[in-house]
């Protein structure tokens, strides 16, 4: 783990406790916990199947948030973009 991955996971939790559950209920909090977590003590992304199962999950996470109008484009994107950050480097 590096620091910049630990800063990262660090706007996770902040951007969960900012959001709470008026902007995400309590099972896509756990996916969001679940991801970074998973992420954080990650060494290879495209090695560990729990990882790509996470980034999965966040995917279809961010897709139902937009689709569903409940967040905007930008906003799930940085969600993305900090989980994706928590873990080693993500190329898809």
């Amino acid at each position: 783990m590096t620091s910049e991955r630990a800063q990262a996971y660090g706007r996770v939790t902040a951007m969960l406790a900012d959001v709470g559950p008026t902007k995400l209920q309590a099972d896509e909090q756990d996916i969001v916990r679940d991801a970074a977590d998973t992420l954080l003590f990650c060494e290879d992304v495209h090695a560990d199947p729990a990882a790509q199962e996470a980034l999965d999950a966040i995917d279809e996470l961010v897709e139902r948030l937009v689709s569903s109008e409940r967040w905007t484009a930008e906003r799930a994107e940085e969600l993305r973009s900090h989980i994706e950050a928590c873990g080693p480097a993500v190329h898809r």
